[in-house]
C-alpha cells in the first residue's frame, strides 16, 4: 500500500501525545543532545546510521526516536514504558507490526512526528508520511502522488521571512504539513488554511493538534479558490512552484504551464489583502530569452502593492531539470525512462524560451500608494534568519523615501544601523583607498560601495544633527562647495536608507 493510501490517525489523544513526547524530552534540544551533532545533522542528509548507533540503549528517548524518526518497529513493552499504548492504537498513531518476531509484539508509528523548535523556544511537533519528512528516515526520492512532506528548507525560509505582528486573520495557501499554518496561529486570530490535497489538510489538523496550537479553518481547494471575497492581514504560500512538464507530483508540480502558478498566486494576491497586510511567497520563475526577469516579475506585482523580490539561486535548465528529477526518484529507474523524462523537461522549457530558472522569495504589502515601491534584486549571499523584522523595516523605509524628496532628506535625521563596519579596499601603502565598503553583520548582511564623503557621512551620522548640516561640515573639512556636495549627495544616502544603511530617526 503506498503512502497516499494510508489510512492517517484522528488528533484524538494528540493532547496525551503530546504530554508523553514532552515528558521523554522528545524536542529538538532532546534530539540533540541524544544524538550529538554528526548524526543530528546526519539525518538531514537522510543518513540515519549514526542515529542508530546513537540509540542503541534503552532509554525512552531512544525508543521515540526510532519509532517516530527513523520508522523502526519498537518492542511493544519499551514503548508502552512512555505513551499510552491503547489509546494510540485506537486513534491510529500507532499500529501493530505483523512482521514482527517480538514474543510480546512490536509497534510502529503511522506517520513521521518530528520535533520543531518554535521561534520563541516552543516545542512543536510536525506531522508527515513515513519517509516523506525532509531528511527523514526515508529521504528525497520515493515521492508518489498525493503525499505529504514534512519540514525542509524551503519551509524554514518562508516562515523566517514573514513578517510577524498581531493580526486578525491568516491565510496560509497549499498548506502541506501546516508548518506555516502553526507558526500564523501563534500571532493571528483567525488562520484559515487550503490545499488541494485533502491529506495535507488532515495532516495539518494533526501538526497543530500535536503541537498544542488552535484549530484552523481548512479549505480544500487550488489556489485562492476556497476564500473567494475574503480578505487577510497575512498571506503566506509554499506554493508548489517547480516548472515541470506536467502535474506528477502535488506537493511540488503546480500543474500550469511555466511559471503561471506562481504568476497567479502573486498577481491576484492584492484582492485578498487588507489594507497594510503582508503577503509572502517563494517562487521559481523563467528567464526567457528576449526579456529581463526583473522585468517579468516587475509585471506580477499588483499596482496597489509595494513589493521586495530577490533572486536567491538561478539554475540553468539541465541542473533544474536534473534536481528535480532526483526528488522523484527517477535517477534510481530505468535508464531509458530517466532519458525519456529528461527529454520531456529539456522540450518544455526549448518550447518556452527559457534558458534558466530562478529561485526566490516575493513579498507584497498593500499600500495603497499611488507610485508603489517595487524593487526586484538578486541576492544569492548568506543572510540571517528571521528576517522577518528585517522585511518589515525595509517598506517602512520605503514609505519614508516615498515621501521626502531631496529638501526633506537633508532635513532629515539618520542614525547608522548596528552592526555596520568599514572596509578600505586600495593597494598596500596606497594613501587613499580605491574604494570603501560598508558591511552589514546582521539580517540581509548587505555590502555596498561608497565614496569617502558617504563613508564619512554615514560614520557620524548619530541622529544629533541633519544630514545637510553634516554634509556642510564634511564640505568644510575637504575643501569642496557645500551647494555641490548637498546636490549631489542625496542619491546615495537615499541608497543607504533603502539598503538599511542608515536609519531615519525622529519622525
Amino acid at each position: 500500500m503506498s503512502n497516499a493510501s494510508l489510512p492517517l490517525p484522528s488528533s484524538d489523544h494528540a493532547a496525551s501525545l503530546r504530554e508523553a513526547l514532552l515528558g521523554a524530552d522528545f524536542t529538538a534540544d532532546g534530539l540533540l543532545e541524544l544524538l550529538g551533532a554528526p548524526a543530528y545533522t546526519a539525518l538531514a542528509r537522510s543518513e540515519t546510521v549514526p542515529a542508530l548507533r546513537a540509540t542503541r540503549g534503552d532509554g525512552a528517548l531512544a525508543a521515540l526516536v526510532r519509532l517516530f524518526l527513523l520508522q523502526e518497529s519498537v518492542p511493544r513493552a519499551r514503548v508502552a514504558d512512555v505513551l499510552p499504548v491503547d489509546a494510540l492504537l485506537e486513534s491510529g498513531w500507532l499500529a501493530e507490526d505483523e512482521k514482527s518476531a517480538e514474543r510480546d509484539g512490536a509497534l510502529r508509528a503511522t506517520v513521521d512526528v518530528r520535533p520543531y523548535g518554535g521561534p520563541s523556544g516552543e516545542d512543536w511537533f510536525i506531522v508527515s508520511d513515513l519517509g516523506c519528512a525532509v531528511g527523514g528516515a526515508g529521504g528525497i526520492g520515493k515521492h508518489e502522488e498525493g503525499v505529504v512532506l514534512g519540514v525542509g528548507g524551503a519551509s524554514t525560509t518562508l516562515a523566517g521571512i514573514t513578517v510577524r505582528m498581531p493580526v486578525a486573520s491568516a491565510l496560509d495557501l497549499g498548506t502541506g504539513s501546516g508548518i506555516q499554518a502553526l507558526h500564523a496561529a501563534q500571532h493571528a486570530t483567525r488562520v484559515t488554511a487550503t490545499d488541494l490535497n485533502p491529506r495535507a489538510l488532515r495532516f495539518t489538523r494533526l501538526t497543530l493538534a500535536l503541537s498544542g496550537a488552535p484549530d484552523a479553518d481548512l479549505r480544500e481547494g487550488s489556489l485562492y479558490g476556497p476564500v473567494a471575497d475574503e480578505t487577510y492581514d497575512l498571506i503566506v504560500s509554499n506554493p508548489p512552484f517547480v516548472i515541470s512538464p506536467g502535474a506528477r507530483l502535488t506537493y511540488r508540480d503546480g500543474g500550469m504551464g511555466g511559471d503561471d502558478l506562481c504568476r497567479s498566486l502573486v498577481q491576484e494576491a492584492g484582492e485578498y489583502l487588507n489594507e497594510g497586510g503582508y503577503a509572502h511567497f517563494l517562487a521559481n520563475w523563467q528567464h526567457v530569452d528576449g526579456e529581463e526577469w526583473q522585468d517579468r516579475l516587475r509585471s506580477w506585482v499588483p499596482r496597489d502593492c509595494d513589493a521586495w523580490i530577490v533572486q536567491r539561486e538561478v539554475q540553468d535548465i539541465t541542473q533544474y531539470a536534473e534536481l528535480w528529477l532526483r526528488d522523484a526518484g527517477d535517477h534510481r529507474t530505468d535508464p531509458a525512462q530517466y532519458a525519456s523524462r529528461y527529454d520531456a523537461w529539456l522540450d518544455e522549457f526549448e518550447a518556452r524560451g527559457t534558458r534558466a530558472v530562478g529561485f526566490g522569495w516575493i513579498t507584497l504589502r498593500k499600500s495603497g500608494a499611488a507610485e508603489p515601491s517595487v524593487t526586484v534584486e538578486e541576492w544569492p549571499h548568506p543572510v540571517e534568519q528571521p528576517l522577518g523584522d528585517t522585511v518589515r523595516e525595509f517598506f517602512e523605509r520605503q514609505d519614508y523615501l516615498r515621501t521626502h524628496d531631496d529638501a526633506a532628506l537633508l532635513a532629515g535625521h539618520f542614525k547608522l544601523a548596528d552592526e555596520v563596519v568599514q572596509e578600505q579596499v586600495g593597494l598596500p601603502g596606497a594613501e587613499d583607498p580605491e574604494h570603501v565598503v560598508l558591511r552589514q553583520n546582521r539580517g540581509m548582511r548587505r555590502a555596498t560601495k561608497v565614496d569617502t564623503v558617504g563613508a564619512g557621512f554615514a560614520g557620524v551620522c548619530d541622529g544629533s544633527l541633519s544630514a545637510g548640516r553634516i554634509l556642510d561640515a564634511i564640505a568644510q573639512l575637504v575643501g569642496e562647495d557645500p551647494v555641490l556636495l548637498r546636490d549631489r549627495t542625496p542619491a546615495q544616502i537615499r541608497l543607504l536608507v533603502q539598503q538599511g544603511f542608515l536609519l531615519p530617526v525622529g519622525e
